[in-house]
């Protein structure tokens, strides 16, 4: 008798979850550890079935679309093969749906509802609250090679006078003005501090974020040094600047970007390099994915499984012609035959995707030595002793090194104790610690840039 109630409850269930709507908006919280996102799927129904999108408001993403939508039997299933991205849940009675996000080959409960689901408060006791105790102004500017605006915010100690200025340059990845990430505005915190100092800081959104006009995805390295370089033609034709007191502030790939516009150009006076790269882009790759791996506990023979497959995999991309169209099919099969027990199809074609972009392309081949050897303005190269992104023992060196072989006699170096990549005071330098953390920006590193830049500019 009760094996009967209990099968008909469960019929009776079933009808339910079959009755009810998938199509509208659905909301989670992705919980990776340290990390909290949001997202969130907006399905519509379709002649053939279904089709959606997907947003990932924390990251500044919208209408990423889903390549394959199902809804059968009270089960969702969701996939984004060139992020490699998958979900799958199941409708239950109560309108949630239960499940699990899926990406690189890793897998996090995470459940749906139709409500707005709130991130837990973000503490950042750095970031300033206006009014600001200076003077701020929206500006624009042309990058006339790209013909793309840019987009930010000028800060000037006051509204009338002429001051030294810097301009902030973000690291990779498509950045705002403020370089957010993960409830963080490390620029936005740099520049209030600076401008207290009396240094004026001109900071923008990335071409094709934001406010700024072109394209991200089909840009180089090289094409955002022209942007830069658009932004020291801007700041000469101010009148509250100093000509001659131009500096430039680059963080991670903004660090290798600020040596390309001072070794092409006189306007430039001083550089500020934040965790800097000094070593060709494949050899970074390889070191900030061993350094990670390392950190996390994967085994040493992992660890170098995994540098022997990428090394082959980036020796191809270094070792091909420009534009082999070709390219990123040989790449699929390498990878196929190296993880054909470990990723499926999908993956290793999101792995794929992921390594053979413009950008990405470039970067493996883009060796800084050659940059930096150009330089001849005073430079300072600072970074955290515990970064595992661009670390400290490896890149300082190499940086000093370039700059001294191009006849630079004017180089400090610094590595602070215990900072990670963002320049925050940490306990392992892991990324999954960056959002747990309500420091934005050492002040022990805000001190030491900001001192080195005031007599620079004196």
């Amino acid at each position: 008798m009760k094996q009967t109630v209990f099968f008909i409850i469960v019929i009776l269930a079933s009808f339910t979850m079959f009755g009810q709507e998938i199509t509208g908006q659905w909301n989670g919280i992705l919980k990776v550890p340290g990390v909290q996102l949001r997202v969130v799927f907006n399905i519509t129904k379709t002649e053939n079935g279904y089709s959606s999108t997907m947003d990932s408001p924390d990251q500044g993403a919208k209408g990423i679309p889903v390549t394959t939508t199902s809804f059968e039997n009270a089960v969702l299933k969701l996939q984004i093969p060139t992020a490699t991205i998958g979900y799958e849940g199941t409708l239950n009675s109560d309108n949630l749906i239960v499940g699990n996000f899926s990406q690189g080959g890793q897998s996090f409960a995470m459940n749906m509802s139709r409500g707005i689901i709130e991130k837990k408060a973000i503490i950042r006791p750095q970031e300033p609250q206006k009014p600001y105790p200076y003077y701020t102004e929206e500006v624009v500017f042309e990058n006339k090679i790209d013909k793309n605006v840019l987009a930010g915010t000028l800060s000037l100690p006051q509204k009338e006078g002429h001051f030294p200025a810097v301009i902030l340059i973000t690291g990779s990845g498509p950045q705002n003005r403020d370089e957010e990430l993960l409830g963080h505005k490390p620029f936005l915190v740099l520049a209030d501090y600076l401008t207290k100092k009396g240094i004026a800081v001109l900071r923008f959104d990335d071409r094709g974020v934001a406010k700024s006009t072109g394209d991200y995805k089909t840009a180089t390295t090289q094409d955002f040094a022209k942007d830069v370089q658009a932004g020291v033609d801007y700041l000469r034709t101010r009148k509250e600047i100093n000509k001659k007191k131009i500096g430039l502030m680059g963080h991670s790939e903004g660090g290798v970007i600020a040596p390309i516009v001072a070794g092409n150009s006189k306007d430039v006076n001083f550089i500020v390099l934040l965790a800097g790269t000094g070593i060709r882009g494949d050899q970074l790759m390889l070191l900030q994915k061993e350094k990670i791996e390392r950190q996390m506990g994967v085994s040493e023979n992992e660890i170098q499984k995994g540098q022997e497959i990428f090394k082959g995999a980036y020796e191809m991309i270094l070792t091909s012609q420009e534009n082999d169209s070709n390219l990123k099919s040989k790449i699929n099969s390498y990878l196929k035959l190296q993880f054909e027990d470990k990723m499926d199809e999908q993956q290793i074609s999101g792995v794929t995707s992921q390594i053979t972009n413009p950008w990405f392309i470039s970067f493996l081949k883009l060796d800084p030595s050659s940059a930096l050897e150009k330089v001849k303005c005073p430079v300072l190269a600072i970074n955290g002793d515990k970064d595992l992104q661009v670390p400290a023992d490896v890149n300082i060196p190499a940086i000093k090194n370039a700059l001294v072989k191009g006849g630079n006699k004017k180089v400090t170096t610094t590595i602070i104790p215990n900072l990670n990549h963002l320049f925050q005071e940490c306990k392992t330098g892991m990324p999954n610690e960056y959002e747990t953390i309500e420091q934005t920006f050492s002040p022990i590193a805000l001190e030491e840039i900001s001192k080195w830049i005031l007599v620079q500019t004196k």
